[in-house]
């Protein structure tokens, strides 16, 4: 059973009696009547015969709360968009499949790419942003909540938790993060770029800076990397995203921004989270978690020096060597915490991340500094819908001709008094 402690500048919400997650469901079915909810799927297609997606399905299936689900479809041709439309169809709930690679949506893109307001990379950041700019043209849903694919301990409970927060009619939540432990099939301890990254630069950059405001909200989320969070729609509408492996991060210093911390929440959502796991990658630093880290070490550095921070070489190597030393202090304190679990701990290999996570630390600050006028968020959808009013009724038209044209049943239709009220909304 979880503590009950509230540590940090954010409200925790914890699972301190296990609730049956019917009980949950029951309250959310009533929720939706005022608020509706959506969910987004950001996924490749390869993630179609993973061992997670197919159980992600079995579970939602059982879940009657939602408006409407949005999946996100990377790096798919013709045949495997139509099997994905066969593969989602086993979902009672109203799906959208957007087709990213498809030639409407690449158009589309192109579009925006002419107006500079399109993502930059191909990735995750750009397939969620996608998403979200779906969910709000089609403005059925008061409440968006996003998780990924490849979860492989998926349990609808998960689900349930996250809305949970925004959802609630008597609540002034307008953003929730997931968190839970992190401990892999082979009995260790996972979630290495937050244990033995993340964390402990944080916790450098507090030595360093002393009290800082944005450094001790990031500190406050158990689980700053977890890839499952909820938010209000016109929260989505407001925020920028990155389009890199910063994703995470970026979405926190966005809120961060955007809303009073008493509006923003975490909360337990499993006992025990475990998903695909990324390489080290130490040689290849363009790739795996060296590449993740580097990209999360640069999203902070832009939002410190956007809160008046400065920073230099002189900083970076100071900021390597304090976080070097936070580090390996706290693979001590994991140690402790493996060892009363009766979990197993390769104290080299942690180093060895260690070392490679020190590496970032300076590469990063090196690219920070070489580019520091780099502006690595996408615009938000309030600016996208300024620059071209009838954009999201495009989108949505161009998703729904997909599905119409791959001869899948269910697929979105285009209402076209809902398109006008999108025009309506853009141009005002």
């Amino acid at each position: 059973m979880t503590d009950f402690l509230q540590n940090g500048v954010i409200t925790t919400l914890h699972n301190l009696t296990h609730r049956p997650v019917g009980e949950l469901e029951a309250e959310l079915r009533a929720f939706a009547r005022r608020r509706p909810m959506s969910l987004i799927l950001p996924s490749l297609y390869s993630e179609l015969t993973g061992p997670a997606l197919p159980r992600i399905i079995q579970e939602l299936a059982q879940v009657e709360y939602l408006a409407e689900i949005v999946v996100g479809l990377d790096q798919a041709d013709e045949a495997q968009y139509r099997h994905a439309r066969d593969f989602f169809s086993a979902l009672p709930q109203r799906v959208h499949i957007l087709w990213n690679d498809g030639p409407r949506l690449r158009a589309l893109d192109a579009e925006l790419t002419e107006c500079d307001l399109a993502p930059r990379n191909p990735g995750k950041g750009r397939n969620v942003w996608y998403c979200i700019g779906f969910v709000l043209a089609l403005g059925r849903s008061q409440c968006i909540g996003l998780h990924d694919c490849d979860i492989i301990t998926y349990d609808r409970q998960l689900l349930a938790r996250l809305f949970y927060p925004v959802a609630n009619p008597a609540s002034d939540l307008r953003f929730c993060k997931g968190y839970y432990a992190r401990v892999s099939d082979a009995g260790r301890l996972s979630g290495r770029v937050t244990r033995l990254f993340v964390t402990p630069l944080l916790r450098a950059l507090r030595v360093i800076l002393g009290s800082n405001d944005y450094i001790e909200f990031l500190d406050s989320f158990r689980y700053p990397l977890a890839g499952e969070f909820a938010m209000r729609t016109d929260v989505a509408s407001q925020i920028r995203i990155p389009d890199d492996w910063g994703l995470e991060v970026g979405v926190l210093s966005e809120v961060y921004r955007n809303l009073s911390k008493r509006q923003i929440c975490q909360v337990d959502i499993a006992d025990n989270y475990d998903h695909k796991h990324q390489e080290l990658s130490v040689q290849d630093r363009g790739a795996g978690l060296a590449r993740m880290s580097q990209e999360i070490a640069k999203a902070i550095y832009r939002k410190l020096a956007t809160e008046g921070v400065v920073l230099s070489d002189g900083f970076f190597r100071t900021l390597k060597a304090t976080y070097f030393r936070s580090a390996l202090d706290m693979l001590v304190q994991y140690g402790h915490d493996a060892a009363i679990n009766g979990l197993k701990m390769d104290c080299h290999a942690e180093e060895l991340a260690i070392e490679s996570f020190a590496q970032s630390v300076i590469l990063a600050g090196e690219t920070f500094l070489a580019n520091p006028l780099e502006v690595p968020f996408i615009p938000n959808w309030n600016r996208v819908t300024a620059a071209i009013p009838d954009f999201p009724g495009r989108l949505v038209t161009a998703v729904a001709t997909d599905s119409r044209e791959a001869g899948a049943a269910g697929t979105a239709q285009v209402d076209p008094l809902m398109t006008s009220r999108i025009v309506e909304m853009g141009a005002g």
